[in-house]
C-alpha cells in the first residue's frame, strides 16, 4: 500500500512530496519509450521459462525410470539454483565473451568451423535477450526437475503394476497415469516459472545492466533504474505497483487455464 501511495506523488526520495494523482501512470503508459518494450521482454522471458516445465517432466520420468540411484544426479541438476547469481552472471559473461577475450562459446564455434556464427552475444542487440533467456533456463531447470521428480516418486508403484497387467506400459502409462497424477505438481511448476520470471532482475543487472541500448530491459530493471539512478521514487513506485498487479493477473489467468483444462479432461 505504501508503494501505491508513493505512485501518486512526485518525489525524489528526499524533500517535499508533490501529489500528482495518476500522472505517473499516464506518463508510464503513454510517454515512456522503454516501458512497453520492457513489458514485452518480460512476457517473452516468462514464456521462454515455461519451456523448463515439459523438459523437466521428461527428465524426471527418465531419471526415475532408468537411473538406479538418482539422488546424486538430481542434486547435480539442482546445483545452479543454489549458486550465487553474481557467480553465475560472471561465469556466463566469460563464456559469452569474444574469442579474443577467451570466450568459450565463440572459441568452440571457431574450432568446429562455424566462425560465421560467432557474435558478441551480450553486446548484440538482436541476440542479448536470447543469451539471457538461455542462462535463466540453465539456472532454474534443475529446480523444476526436482519438483517433478518428487512428484513422480510419490506415485505408487502399485498403480503402474496394475496398469501393466492391462497393457499400459512405457509412454502409454506416462500418458494415462503419470501426467494426470502429476497435474497438481505441474501446476506449481508452471506458476513458479511464469511468475518468477516476471520478477527477473538480479541476473540481468549482473550480465547486461539492461543493455545494449535497453534491449534487455525488463519491468523490474526499469523500476530499479528509475528509482535509484534517476531518483524518481514516485515514478518507480508506479512501475512496482504495475508489476505487482501484473503478477496477480498472470496468476489468476494461469489458475483459470488450469481449471478449464481440468474441467475439459473430466
Amino acid at each position: 500500500m505504501v508503494s501505491v501511495y508513493y505512485s501518486l506523488v512526485e518525489w525524489a526520495g528526499m524533500g517535499d512530496q508533490v501529489f500528482v494523482g495518476l500522472n505517473n501512470y499516464k506518463v508510464l503508459f503513454t510517454q515512456d519509450p522503454i516501458f512497453w518494450p520492457s513489458v514485452l521482454r518480460t512476457l517473452y522471458i516468462s514464456l521462454a521459462s515455461l519451456l523448463q516445465v515439459p523438459i523437466a517432466i521428461v527428465v524426471a520420468i527418465l531419471v526415475s525410470r532408468y537411473v538406479r540411484r538418482p539422488n546424486f544426479l538430481i542434486s547435480s541438476y539442482f546445483l545452479p539454483v543454489i549458486l550465487s547469481v553474481v557467480v553465475i552472471g560472471q561465469l556466463w559473461k566469460s563464456i559469452y565473451n569474444p574469442a579474443s577475450l577467451g570466450g568459450m562459446l565463440n572459441q568452440m564455434l571457431i574450432k568446429f568451423g562455424l566462425e560465421s556464427w560467432t557474435k558478441t552475444w551480450l553486446g548484440d542487440t538482436d541476440w542479448a535477450i536470447f543469451a539471457l533467456c538461455f542462462v535463466i533456463f540453465w539456472q532454474y531447470i534443475g529446480y523444476h526437475v526436482l519438483i517433478q521428480f518428487t512428484g513422480v516418486q510419490n506415485i505408487s508403484s502399485d498403480i503402474y503394476e496394475a496398469a501393466s497387467i492391462d497393457g499400459a506400459e512405457g509412454f502409454k502409462a506416462d500418458r494415462y497415469i503419470t501426467l494426470p497424477l502429476l497435474s497438481p505438481v505441474i501446476k506449481i511448476s508452471v506458476v513458479l516459472a511464469a511468475i518468477g520470471s516476471l520478477k527477473a532482475f538480479d541476473l540481468i543487472v549482473v550480465m547486461t545492466g539492461g543493455g545494449p541500448a535497453n534491449t534487455t530491459e525488463v519491468i523490474s530493471t526499469h523500476m530499479y533504474y528509475m528509482t535509484f539512478n534517476s531518483f524518481k521514487y514516485g515514478y518507480g513506485s508506479a512501475i512496482s505497483t504495475f508489476l505487482v498487479a501484473f503478477c496477480l493477473v498472470m496468476t489468476v489467468l494461469l489458475n483459470l487455464a488450469f481449471k478449464r483444462a481440468e474441467e475439459a479432461a473430466s
